[in-house]
């Protein structure tokens, strides 16, 4: 049940408020006072306890006896019924399952003692106001109103900015969680002086700026301040002005961009001498001393976030190659091998004006081909050619790293690793536009990310990749966009097929107008190995979720499960394969039996890749000082 609540002195004392959703403090205070229907039945004063709260003009010296509380007028409710009707859950007048205790109580207190319900009372009862979620904008005037105001939650609103000289002078605790607020400046105009707690996470905060408001000129009894996950990056000016705090004793700021340099929690313990709890965790006296004297070359320390990122095992691929047919005397020899690959964000400051890759050639598969396709940037070497040829599949050698990356000028790169790569010169714009068009969207980065690939390895049950890279990265705020967003894992599948065909022999005396011929046939033709382009698959793909390496977790450990790939009918066929294999190392002797598979008992592995993301941080000032001393 819904009404109305005002009246004409009210209107005086809240002007504006009684147009709900105009986006003040006061609107959505008013708002929840009239859902509460203080003054509808059962609260309030009306027909159902007129006997017990008649106007005075209207009261004989009879009617001022106080009454039993069961001899009531006809048609009325005791005070039971009425406190029965909000209290019980299955009553059409209970309170809504999101109400607190002080909302409970200014029913029952309608209820008791209805001509207590006034502007007055308000204004001098309220000690803490939550107006959380309420698409409040501004901070208006009418909450100096409310004289002994020590709380003010506005949590998960729209603020932009906050007119201090509008807040309360007895506020203890401020809390502007989930806002858009893009700077303090504005609190610190008119800061209420008694202030205790500050809380400003999940907010907008950015620059270097910021540090300049967070003295003890502006919070001098300030004891609890959060400014968790916000884009704040100069840990070495932030922590100088928060040294000013004398009473500071809570502090939160992880989540921000400078919180991710490996020597964070030691510098800022050893800069706060006073500080009990950082970022939630106490602050212990081994700490202390492990980072002792930390603070004092702290200016000298470089600015940047180190992540290891680990590959370990892919397991339950599909061994493509059994479903291939048996190649003639020319071919096709065809060669599989499987990678893993995953975007991470591109340092700017680091790697702006580095230029070393070479665009290679891409050619477009043929249109009967039924797989998702990328055109590798990449050929293979003379001796993985004589693999092929010789029918024996071996670990392509040498570490090979690539990166394929969007520029300004729309320019693709790709750096290979030391195998044969085909280059030619660099392409306009234009062709690079059209080779785009024929690049798997899923082989490719996210704007501002590089893609990464470890070392291409053959088909086997448990392929393990050995991956292991280090990436150091000096601009901050990109970065934490990045671990919010998270990284994409995939795992690639390369088809390498190539054939033989005669060498062509050149003819005639003259070098410069040379004609060619084709041999004709004899025992033996000299014959070369021509390799057509690379096909690619994507078997798996799939997102890891990097944002607990934001909130303070230093290691982000997953197996991505791209479901099941290998059919019952390949797993036969290799199992085939391997027997022939077995029988001819064991030659004269006696080969082991193969357990054939039933398909009653067949439970294939699903495809899965071991990652694993850390976030480097140092556990001593020595440790510190060696790594990033500049």
């Amino acid at each position: 049940m819904e009404a109305s609540y005002k009246s004409e002195s009210e209107s005086e004392a809240w002007p504006g408020t009684q147009r709900p959703g105009t986006g003040t403090v006061s609107a959505a205070v008013r708002e929840h006072l009239r859902k509460l229907c203080l003054r509808e039945f059962p609260c309030g004063a009306g027909s159902w306890n007129k006997s017990r709260f008649l106007p005075q003009t209207w009261r004989t010296w009879r009617e001022v006896v106080p009454k039993e509380e069961d001899v009531v007028s006809p048609g009325e409710e005791t005070v039971e019924d009425l406190l029965g009707l909000v209290r019980s859950p299955h009553s059409p007048w209970a309170l809504p399952n999101d109400s607190n205790a002080e909302d409970s109580f200014l029913r029952e207190l309608a209820i008791r003692n209805p001509l207590m319900i006034t502007d007055t009372f308000f204004y001098s009862y309220f000690r803490s106001l939550r107006v959380v979620d309420k698409e409040v904008t501004l901070v208006d005037k009418d909450l100096l109103k409310f004289l002994k105001l020590e709380e003010l939650v506005l949590s998960a609103n729209r603020i932009k900015e906050v007119d201090a000289t509008n807040l309360p002078p007895t506020l203890k605790v401020l809390e502007l969680y989930g806002n858009e607020i893009s700077s303090m400046e504005c609190l610190c105009a008119h800061p209420p002086a008694s202030l205790q707690h500050l809380g400003l996470g999940h907010n907008k905060l950015l620059g270097p700026l910021e540090s300049l408001y967070v003295t003890a000129d502006h919070w001098p009894n300030l004891v609890s301040l959060d400014l968790g996950f916000n884009d704040l990056t100069d840990l070495q000016s932030m922590v100088a002005s928060l040294r000013t705090l004398r009473h500071l004793r809570l502090l939160v700021l992880q989540g921000n961009p400078l919180a991710l340099v490996p020597y964070y929690r030691g510098l800022t313990i050893d800069s706060l001498a006073q500080l009990c709890v950082l970022d939630d965790i106490t602050v212990s006296p081994n700490e202390k001393h492990l980072f002792r004297g930390l603070s004092l070359n702290g200016d000298l320390l470089a600015q940047e976030a180190q992540f290891v990122v680990t590959i370990g095992n892919i397991r339950g691929v599909l061994d493509t190659s059994v479903l291939d047919p048996e190649p003639g005397p020319e071919g096709p020899f065809v060669a599989y091998s499987y990678y893993v690959t995953y975007d991470f964000v591109r340092d700017e400051e680091g790697e702006a004006d580095e230029d070393t890759g070479e665009l290679a050639e891409i050619v477009k598969p043929s249109p009967s081909s039924e797989l998702l396709v990328e055109e590798s940037p990449e050929e293979v070497g003379e001796d993985v050619i004589k693999d092929i040829v010789g029918g024996i599949t071996e670990e392509v050698e040498g570490s090979l790293e690539s990166e394929v990356e969007e520029s300004g000028e729309s320019e693709l790169s790709v750096i290979s690793g030391p195998s044969t790569v085909l280059q030619t010169p660099r392409a306009s714009a234009e062709e690079l536009a059209k080779l785009r068009l024929r690049i798997d969207p899923r082989l490719c980065p996210s704007p501002g990310t590089v893609l990464f690939n470890t070392t291409h390895k053959p088909w086997a049950e448990v392929i393990p990749c050995g991956y292991e890279m280090q990436h150091s990265l000096r601009d901050l705020v990109p970065l934490k966009a990045f671990l919010l967003a998270g990284t994409t894992v995939t795992i690639v599948e390369e088809k390498v097929g190539c054939t033989s065909a005669p060498v062509p022999v050149p003819i005639g005396p003259s070098p410069m107008g040379q004609e060619w011929k084709v041999p004709k046939k004899k025992k033996e033709l000299p014959k070369e190995l021509r390799q057509d382009p690379p096909i690619l698959q994507v078997l798996g793909r799939g997102l890891v979720i990097l944002e607990p390496l934001l909130a303070g977790e230093p290691l982000v450990s997953t197996v991505c499960n791209f479901g099941t790939v290998r059919t019952l009918t390949s797993d036969r066929l290799t199992l085939a394969r391997d027997s022939k294999k077995i029988k001819k190392v064991a030659k004269k002797e006696k080969p082991k039996a193969v357990n054939p598979i039933y398909e009653s008992d067949y439970h294939p592995e699903p495809l899965t890749v071991e990652v694993q993301i850390q976030l480097n941080q140092c556990r001593s000032a020595e440790e510190a000082l060696r790594m990033f001393a500049v």
